[in-house]
């Protein structure tokens, strides 16, 4: 299974949430709603989950295996380090107008 796309949908400044993440399989399955979560200094990514009746969290869907977990994770870190730094890129770009 390949991933195909990543896009990273919503940016956040506060909290232990910094973005959530769409990922496409194989050009034919998309995923929605992964989290990418910031705790202890590290970045990680949590799959979309719906809540029980008895509040525990159950994923929906997940990698069966490590090796594409870690794939899935390097992939969607790498689209949220991408999208930070044109974040970033941008905001400079609006503090600093370039006047002709």
């Amino acid at each position: 299974m390949e991933i195909t796309d990543v896009k990273i949908r919503k940016l956040f400044d506060e909290g232990p949430m910094r973005a959530i993440a769409s990922v496409t399989l194989d050009n034919q399955l998309a995923v929605h709603d992964i989290k990418v979560i910031s705790a202890r200094e590290k970045l990680f990514i949590v799959m979309p989950s719906r809540k029980n009746p008895d509040e525990t969290f159950r994923d929906i869907v997940h990698p069966i295996n490590a090796p594409f977990r870690a794939a899935l994770e390097t992939a969607v870190l790498n689209a949220y380090h991408e999208a930070l730094a044109n974040a970033e890129a941008e905001a400079e770009e609006a503090e600093d107008p370039v006047t002709v």
